[in-house]
C-alpha cells in the first residue's frame, strides 16, 4: 500500500512538458515541409497554408523550440540561424539540449530556401512581439526587411507581407512610426516593380495608417488617389483599406461615399475581428449622425460591443431627442474616450445637427411658435439667443430641413402642414438605393468565388479510365440483355 501512495506522489510535470515541446517543433517541422513542396512547386496556397496555420499556434512557441527549429531548418552554422539566436533569450536552453541535438543530426540542411529563410524570421518576430520585447522585434523586423529586399520570388509574397505588417506594427507600439515612412515607401515602389499585388495591398495599407495616426489625411489621399489599382487579394486587407477610405472620407466631409465604405468595411471583417469591427461601428454611426440619419438599436447590442459602443448609444439617443444640453452633458461625460478614439471633432461637427434636429420637431409638434420659445426648446446659451434661433431657423428654411416660414414682425415661426411622402420621390429614392445595395452585394459575391488551381488541366489517371471503361462496358452488356429479353 504504501507503494501504492508512494507512486502517487511522484511527480510527473517534466514529462508533461518534455512531451508538450517536441509535438509543438514536429507541428513546425510540417509547415516546413509543406513550404519546402510550395516552393518547389511554385504554389504560393500552400505558403499561404503555412502562414495560416503558424498563426493558429503562435500562442506554443518558447525560445527552445525556436532554437531547435533554428537548427533544423537553417542549421546550426548558418549565418541566418547565428543572426536570428541572438534575438532570443539564452535561459531554459538545457530543457531541449537533447531535442535540438537530435533534430540537427535527423535532418541537416544541406542549402536553406528563401522561403524558410523568411519563415525563421517570422517565426522569431511572432515570439518576440507576443513577449512584448518590442526593441529586440525592431531590430529583428528591420534585418528582415533588409533580406526582403535582396528576394524576388512570387512564393514570398505571403510571408512578405505579414513581415510587412509586423515591422510596422513593432514601430507603432514602439512610437517610432514616423521613420519608417520612407522605408515603406520604398518597398512599395519595389512592390510595383515586381508586380507584388498583395504586397502592394499591404504595404498601401501600412502607409495609409502612417499618415493617418500624424493626422495628415490630405497626404494619405493623394497617395491613395495615386497608388495602381488592381483587384483585391485579401479580404483582411481590403477591409482596412475600405477603413481608412472610410475616415478619410468623413474628414473631407463626403460623408455618403465613407458611410458606404465603413458599413462595408464591418460587414466583410471576420467575426473575430471584434475590435476591428466595434471602430468601423463607431465611425459608421457617426457619419450616420452626421448625415441626418439615426442608426438603428440592434447596431449597439450586437455580442461583444455593448460595452464598447455606450457613448456612442447615449450620444445617438441625444441627436434623436434634438437637446442640445443633453448632447453637451455626454460630450462631456465621455469626452476621454472620444479623444482616445480620435472621433473628438466628429462630436463638434454635430452640435448643429442636434439643432436641425429639434428644428424639425418642434416645427413638426407646433404650427406656430414664437422665436423666444424656440430658443429655450433648442436650449441656446448665446448671449441674444432670439437673434441667434431666427438666424438657425432661417437657415434651415433655406436648406430645406424644415417646411415652415419666417414671420419677422411678429418674431415666430410658421410651420406648413405635413405633406404626404408618398407622393414625393424619396421612396422610390430609398427602394432603389437598397436595391443598388443588393446588386453590389451579389455581383462582389461572384468576383470573391475560388476554385482549385489548374482544374480545367487534370488528366485521368489510368486507373479512373480503365474503372470507367468497365463500368461502360457493363452497362452496355446490360442493356443488351434488357433487349433481348424484350424481344
Amino acid at each position: 500500500m504504501t507503494q501504492d501512495v508512494e507512486m502517487k506522489d511522484h511527480p510527473t510535470p517534466s514529462h508533461s512538458v518534455s512531451s508538450a515541446v517536441p509535438s509543438t517543433l514536429q507541428h513546425l517541422k510540417e509547415i516546413a515541409s509543406l513550404i519546402e513542396t510550395g516552393s518547389y512547386a511554385k504554389e504560393a496556397r500552400r505558403i499561404a497554408r503555412a502562414v495560416r496555420l503558424t498563426i493558429a499556434s503562435r500562442k506554443k512557441l518558447t525560445a527552445p523550440v525556436l532554437t531547435a527549429f533554428l537548427d533544423y531548418a537553417l542549421g546550426p552554422g548558418s549565418e541566418a540561424r547565428s543572426r536570428l539566436s541572438t534575438y532570443l533569450p539564452k535561459e531554459d536552453e538545457h530543457d531541449m539540449e537533447v531535442d535540438t541535438a537530435s533534430s540537427a543530426n535527423q535532418a541537416p540542411a544541406k542549402h536553406v530556401l528563401p522561403e524558410l529563410e523568411i519563415y525563421c524570421y517570422l517565426l522569431v518576430l511572432l515570439f518576440l512581439s507576443d513577449q512584448k520585447r518590442y526593441n529586440e522585434a525592431k531590430a529583428c523586423s528591420s534585418a528582415s526587411i533588409v533580406r526582403l529586399k535582396t528576394l524576388n520570388r512570387r512564393t514570398l509574397d505571403v510571408l512578405a507581407s505579414r513581415l510587412y505588417f509586423y515591422y510596422s506594427y513593432c514601430y507603432e507600439i514602439t512610437g517610432d512610426l514616423a521613420e519608417i515612412r520612407g522605408n515603406l515607401l520604398a518597398l512599395h515602389r519595389i512592390a510595383t516593380l515586381r508586380h507584388d499585388e498583395l504586397g502592394q495591398e499591404t504595404l498601401l495599407n501600412l502607409l495609409l495608417r502612417n499618415y493617418l495616426h500624424y493626422n495628415l489625411y490630405d497626404q494619405a489621399e493623394k497617395l491613395r488617389s495615386k497608388a495602381p489599382r488592381f483587384e483585391a487579394h485579401s479580404n483582411q486587407q481590403f477591409c482596412r483599406y475600405l477603413f481608412y477610405l472610410g475616415k478619410i472620407r468623413t474628414i473631407q466631409l463626403e460623408y455618403t461615399d465613407a458611410k458606404e465604405a465603413l458599413q462595408q468595411a464591418a460587414r466583410k471583417a471576420p467575426i473575430s475581428a471584434r475590435g476591428f469591427r466595434i471602430q468601423c461601428n463607431k465611425w459608421s454611426v457617426l457619419v450616420r449622425l452626421l448625415l441626418g440619419e439615426i442608426p438603428e438599436r440592434t447596431i449597439f447590442m450586437q455580442k461583444g460591443m455593448e460595452k464598447a459602443l455606450r457613448p456612442y448609444f447615449e450620444l445617438t439617443n441625444a441627436v434623436r431627442i434634438g437637446d442640445l444640453e443633453l448632447f453637451r452633458t455626454v460630450a462631456e461625460k465621455f469626452a476621454t474616450t472620444f479623444n482616445t478614439d480620435r472621433t473628438h471633432n466628429l462630436i463638434v461637427r454635430l452640435r448643429h445637427n442636434v439643432i436641425r434636429t429639434g428644428q424639425r420637431n418642434i416645427s413638426i409638434s407646433y404650427s406656430r411658435i414664437s422665436l423666444e420659445d424656440v430658443a429655450k426648446k433648442l436650449r441656446l446659451d448665446s448671449p441674444n439667443p432670439v437673434a441667434d434661433a431666427e438666424s438657425i431657423v432661417s437657415k434651415a428654411i433655406r436648406d430645406g430641413a424644415i417646411d415652415a416660414t419666417l414671420d419677422h414682425a411678429n418674431r415666430c415661426m410658421v410651420s406648413k402642414e405635413t405633406g404626404d411622402i408618398y407622393s414625393t420621390n424619396e421612396p422610390q429614392m430609398a427602394f432603389n438605393s437598397r436595391i443598388a445595395f443588393c446588386l453590389n452585394m451579389h455581383n462582389e459575391a461572384v468576383r470573391a468565388l475560388r476554385f482549385p488551381p489548374n482544374t480545367h488541366k487534370e488528366k485521368e489517371s489510368a486507373e479512373k479510365r480503365r474503372e470507367r471503361q468497365q463500368q461502360e462496358q457493363e452497362l452496355a452488356k446490360h442493356i443488351a440483355e434488357e433487349e433481348d429479353d424484350d424481344f
